[in-house]
């Protein structure tokens, strides 16, 4: 259960900075904290049951793009998340994009605030 809301803390984090710093994702200035709350959930959710099932079906495409359509499959996460909370993306490059420095910020938060148990 620690490990558990430690990783909906760093998704809430991480999608927090993710629209400190990007223009293209956003969250309405009504926002709260529930809101943010809600959203690391629910991407914690989708990339723990949505994401690996896209990633079956996509699987030829990602083995003839080298992986590189892993990508486009995060900005389709990152729009189904927008789609069920009060997240905003402008557009699927703003996804895209989003999704990118979304990877980015959850690696780096990761390594700095990682449970170093995973590591051994």
């Amino acid at each position: 259960m620690r490990r558990f809301l430690f990783r909906w803390t760093l998704n809430t984090l991480a999608l927090w900075l993710v629209a400190q710093l990007y223009s293209g994702v956003y969250f309405a200035p009504s926002s709260g904290l529930a809101d943010y709350l809600a959203a690391g959930l629910v991407l914690g959710l989708a990339n723990a049951l949505v994401r690996p099932l896209l990633l079956l079906l996509t699987l030829p495409v990602n083995l003839l793009t080298l992986g590189l359509f892993t990508l486009v499959v995060n900005a389709l996460v990152l729009l189904l998340v927008a789609q069920a909370t009060a997240l905003d993306v402008r557009g699927f490059s703003g996804a895209f994009w989003g999704a990118v420095l979304l990877s980015i910020v959850s690696w780096i938060l990761d390594v700095l605030f990682g449970d170093d148990r995973e590591r051994a």
